[in-house]
């Protein structure tokens, strides 16, 4: 079913290979699921009975449910506890209504609004614009939503100009690197956030803006994901982090292991 495809199981399996001590999640319940998606939304991926592309590229079947709610579950314990949920399928394309680019259910989004917390900030650095995160929080005043990401690139969403006081978009040209991202927080990321005042801030923690993923054109070194995970936790009195992409799973153990030595200080 997965063949070439590259959100593929080998990654979450490196990754638990890697850190033999991570405890398993749980399923995100409806009630969790309906805060950031719809009915009809949940019926769909749950009557999938045969593999199936519901986009151009993102493949479902029959135990997709079940795996897009063990990702949503595990990120809202994560949010709960100052974890880093290590899970696939990722979710911040995820739209209210439709599945959207290997995402199901919006995993960060479901554990903001599952977290308790009245002002949740979440910093996005895949390397692609959140644009199901953006749309489920746009007229939500209470989540500060904030992604860094190449650009112009897929989704195609989160120019320049698409800017709310909530909602902050950071595009970077192709190429950027640990300089590039380094500036975008100082000059952007770091002052919005701490004019929030986040209870909670959330991470989509994607790391295929690394320089060796193999779909995107961005240059992050292990040494930058450190850091942006150490300025990340600079920014509220309680930090989690939820995988979004990073493909090269030659390389993911090394950068999540990275990430994990950033978020601790």
């Amino acid at each position: 079913m997965f063949g070439g495809h590259p959100e593929r199981p080998e990654r979450l399996a490196v990754l638990l290979e890697r850190f033999p001590g991570a405890r398993e999640g749980r399923a995100a319940t409806d009630e969790e699921l309906l805060a950031c998606h719809t009915q009809a939304h949940l019926d769909r991926l749950a009557q999938i009975d045969r593999p199936m592309l519901l986009d151009a590229d993102t493949i479902a079947g029959p135990t997709t449910d079940e795996a897009a709610r063990l990702a949503a579950g595990t990120a809202i314990e994560a949010a709960r506890c100052g974890g880093f949920a290590l899970v696939r399928p990722p979710g911040h394309h995820a739209l209210p209504d439709r599945a959207m680019g290997f995402c199901f259910y919006d995993n960060v989004a479901i554990a903001a609004r599952a977290s308790g917390c009245d002002r949740v900030a979440i910093v996005d650095f895949d390397v692609h614009h959140g644009n199901g995160t953006e749309a489920i929080f746009l007229d939500d005043d209470s989540v500060l939503f904030v992604s860094l990401h190449q650009w112009p690139f897929y989704p195609g969403s989160g120019g320049p100009n698409d800017q709310r006081e909530t909602t902050i978009n950071v595009p970077l040209a192709a190429g950027g690197g640990d300089a590039e991202y380094a500036d975008a927080f100082t000059r952007i990321v770091e002052p919005a956030v701490l004019r929030f005042e986040p209870e909670l801030l959330l991470v989509s923690a994607g790391f295929d803006a690394h320089v060796e993923d193999p779909i995107a054109e961005m240059c992050v070194t292990e040494n930058g994901f450190r850091e942006l995970a150490r300025r990340c936790a600079q920014l509220a009195p309680r930090i989690a982090a939820v995988l979004e992409g990073g493909y090269e799973t030659s390389t993911l153990p090394r950068l999540v292991e990275a990430a994990l030595d950033g978020f601790s200080g």
